[in-house]
């Protein structure tokens, strides 16, 4: 499993019963994660006196129970990157901490091309609050930013100024993602990098419902055909628990090995727990590079 030792200002301090007990900066939060299966002792003093907890309602959704004053919205850092939090709707922060192992992956992979002098084009896909797009354009990448929320598109806006990243070339595309990508490839455009995590449940252009790990094998397909013809490499997240690492990777390797060579390689990430020494798997990275 792979996971950044480097965050300083958010820790997952403990994790029982179906929650996490986390800081987030100065804030101390409590939030429920499925795949906590284990029912061990909350001797943590903070598990008593977190700032706030996110409640389910058993018909759907939830709110968050708040014990302290929380601010509307505070900042927290991860090296060179920074972030705006809130709490949000259905438990979320507007931040997935356990990707800064892919940040720092992304980082130093363009880094090194740019260093080299190498001009690099990065696509970032169902980009959210913006992690990966901040930590490319960080390494020297033209970056184009695609989501389809203006919301959130908004807020990955925000984080790029926070991180002083703002005046990057960087392109802020609100969309559907598989309609910008099919344009892209009508219009010849081209990428060395691609990025992408796409939602577990989605909907078709008819209002259809669909899996990702239904669709995952034609996205996979329809994105690599905006790849340069000698590209960096392509990142595919999952937090879809029936889609296991080697599924995306083998279907990586299909798709992108007979045409670009390469290699690839696929593993779950994580947040190590600060109380014990473990690492909580939160989600899976398959990863082609060249």
């Amino acid at each position: 499993m792979r996971y950044s030792k480097d965050w300083q200002e958010y820790e997952l301090i403990d994790c029982s019963g179906g929650e996490r007990l986390e800081r987030w900066g100065e804030v101390i939060l409590i939030r429920p994660d499925p795949q906590i299966l284990w029912e061990t002792t909350k001797e943590h003093p903070l598990w008593k006196d977190a700032h706030a907890r996110y409640i389910r309602s058993k018909s759907g959704g939830g709110s968050w129970e708040t014990y302290k004053k929380i601010p509307d919205s505070w900042r927290i850092s991860f090296k060179h990157l920074s972030f705006n939090l809130k709490p949000m709707g259905f438990k979320h922060t507007g931040l997935f901490p356990e990707q800064a192992v892919n940040w720092e992956f992304i980082h130093s992979k363009i880094g090194e091309a740019v260093k080299g002098g190498r001009a690099v084009r990065v696509l970032n896909l169902f980009a959210y609050t913006g992690g990966a797009t901040l930590a490319a354009l960080a390494a020297g990448a033209e970056v184009c930013h695609v989501d389809a929320s203006k919301g959130m598109t908004s807020w990955a806006r925000e984080n790029a100024a926070a991180s002083s990243l703002n005046e990057k070339p960087v392109r802020w595309i609100v969309d559907d993602c598989l309609k910008f990508v099919a344009r892209e490839i009508r219009r010849g455009s081209f990428y060395d990098v691609v990025i992408m995590d796409p939602p577990s449940y989605g909907r078709g252009p008819n209002g259809e419902i669909w899996k990702l790990e239904e669709q995952i094998y034609k996205l996979i397909e329809l994105c690599s055909r905006v790849l340069t013809e000698n590209p960096l490499c392509f990142i595919v997240n999952s937090y879809t628990t029936g889609l296991s690492p080697s599924v995306m990777n083998y279907m990586n390797g299909v798709l992108l090995c007979k045409k670009y060579g390469g290699r690839v390689w696929a593993d779950e990430i994580g947040i190590p727990v600060s109380l014990n020494g473990l690492v909580l798997p939160c989600g899976a990275t398959a990863v082609w590079e060249g």
